[in-house]
């Protein structure tokens, strides 16, 4: 069968480079790969499926041309990835245009959005035939198979008779080697990663890719998804299978690669296996990392380095213990500092720190503790983000009880926690402390960390203008802007006007037929949690 795949994208958040062509032809583009749509490309091809991939990170392709190809094609079934709240909007427009110009092909939502919140996005759009929960490999395969009575189909949520159907779930996919390596020819695209000093992985402007070595995380933040998708779990491939396609993309030109895991440094038996592997194959490929500061694999930087990681971001998120405490993080700020001195002492390269700002029950103290603490840390890079709450998170929960969001009106949404929890400072005192804070920050990094600061700067003209840096240096002393940028006006419009859509189709739907569906969510999602307070325990998985 001929699938069609694509990877909606937020333009509020995604923002395209002036097009480029490199040296092969494909289209130059900074940003990700979309490594899940990637991923299903290679597993259909290899089971005899044709597979036709879209990105919307390409210009050429804007929906107008999907939809050309789709009438010129005629393709069995399109899936639309996506991965979280702020891109739904966009996939609903998308499936909304395709079903009014194609009434017969079958459409499918995929990714932690749609899964999380299956029987809703059904509801709430029944353009739609399928949605897709959990891993996609097997279940689109099942699904092609059986796309005409998908009734035992595992996994998948439909509709027959006017009623939402949720077949019955699909055991977590232990065995990750058993999947062929994401088919990354199959876009006419180059990705490249950003440079700025707010975008994480400075690694290099090669040619560039992503790697999943794993999937999940167990620990409990109150504001991820990632243990609720994962069901609380941390699945590997094996250490042989990882030094594979670090050596096939290394043939194939690649110069630098990202780890997406949630969680890598988590088994240093594997890890440790993995840079030996890097090591005996005379591997030249960088790579990039993110991980816990409280990682039991910090003895193996030195190895990492040697193996030619360049990067490590952590997830640092405060300088205050009371906040960190408060996120449910279960680390500590000496755990912080030691970490990140023992990567740069390791002679990583480049050490990122992820900062939220904004968070619950959180003082200008605090913030002002978050912005001390980067300053003093040797981090190289840094970004500080408003936290915002997501249907999914404990968080999220946590705000229900609260009378804080609605569950019911209000599923399909996300927020910045400052706009809606009256423990948060208010949103201008937010970005005042912050500007002030980045401000702080860059002096006290020049002053007392000059050599790396150069070091830093070098690197970054090596690839951008000079004047491009120079604005990334006085942007934190430049006055805020006032009034939203046009990306996010456009954004904020489309959103808007599709959430008044979706309002009225939600006022359609009977009480019973909600309150049913929202029932099922809670239940679901209480056990989950309750499943992964008891996972901590995460022996070596082998591959088959």
């Amino acid at each position: 069968m001929r699938v069609f795949l694509i990877h909606v994208r937020d333009p509020q958040f995604y923002a395209l480079p002036a097009k480029t062509r490199a040296k092969n032809g494909r289209i130059r583009v900074m940003g990700f790969p979309p490594i899940g749509i990637m991923s299903l490309s290679s597993v259909l091809k290899q089971a005899g499926h044709e597979c036709v991939m879209f990105d919307q990170a390409n210009p050429d392709t804007p929906n107008e041309v999907i939809l050309e190809e789709i009438n010129r094609q005629q393709p069995a079934l399109i899936g639309l990835s996506f991965l979280s709240t702020t891109s739904y909007p966009y996939a609903k427009i998308l499936a909304r245009q395709i079903r009014a110009a194609n009434s017969n092909v079958k459409l499918a939502f995929g990714g932690v959005f749609a899964s999380l919140n299956a029987a809703l996005v059904k509801l709430q759009c029944p353009e739609v035939d399928f949605i897709c929960k959990g891993d996609g490999e097997q279940l689109l395969l099942d699904l092609l198979e059986r796309i005409d009575d998908p009734a035992d189909v595992a996994g998948l949520t439909w509709a027959k008779d006017g009623h939402v159907v949720q077949n019955s779930g699909r055991p977590m996919e232990r065995h990750l080697d058993q999947w062929p390596f994401p088919d990354r020819e199959g876009l006419p695209l180059d990705f490249i990663e950003s440079m700025p000093l707010d975008v994480p992985a400075v690694l290099s402007m090669e040619r560039f890719t992503t790697m999943q070595t794993s999937r999940g995380c167990p620990w409990p933040c109150v504001f991820c998804d990632i243990p609720i998708f994962n069901e609380g779990k941390w699945r590997a491939r094996s250490a042989q299978h990882v030094v594979k396609e670090l050596k096939y993309l290394e043939e194939c030109g690649y110069g630098s690669v990202y780890f997406v895991d949630d969680h890598f440094l988590l088994q240093p038996k594997r890890i440790e296996a993995i840079c030996q592997g890097v090591m005996d194959e005379k591997l030249s490929i960088q790579w990039g990392i993110e991980g816990r500061v409280d990682s039991v694999a910090q003895h193996l930087f030195p190895a990492m380095a040697k193996a030619h990681c360049r990067t490590v971001m952590f997830g640092i998120e405060s300088g205050s213990q009371k906040i960190l405490d408060r996120l449910k993080k279960e680390q500590t700020l000496e755990e912080v500092a030691t970490a990140v001195k023992n990567a740069k002492q390791a002679g990583i390269e480049i050490v990122h720190g992820f900062f939220t700002v904004g968070n619950p029950d959180e003082t200008v103290e605090d913030m002002n503790a978050t912005f001390d603490l980067a300053s003093k840390l040797p981090l190289d890079t840094f970004g500080f983000n408003r936290l915002c709450v997501y249907r999914g998170t404990p968080l999220w929960q946590e705000y229900v009880k609260r009378g804080l969001v609605s569950e019911t009106a209000d599923w399909y949404k996300y927020f910045k926690c400052s706009t809606i929890d009256p423990t948060c400072l208010p949103g201008e005192v937010i970005n005042e402390v912050r500007r002030q804070g980045l401000k702080r920050l860059f002096v006290y990094k020049i002053l007392h960390y000059p050599i790396q600061t150069f070091r830093l700067l070098r690197r970054f003209l090596r690839f951008m203008p000079a004047r491009d840096v120079a604005y990334i240096l006085i942007k934190p002393f430049l006055g805020q802007k006032k009034g939203a940028t046009k990306a996010e006006v456009l954004s904020r419009a489309v959103e808007h006007a599709d959430i008044k859509d979706a309002a009225a189709e939600l006022t359609q739907m009977t009480d019973d037929m909600l309150q049913s569906v929202m029932e099922e969510s809670r239940l679901e999602r209480l056990r989950i949690q309750q499943e992964a307070e008891g996972s901590r325990e995460l022996p070596m998985v082998h591959s088959r």
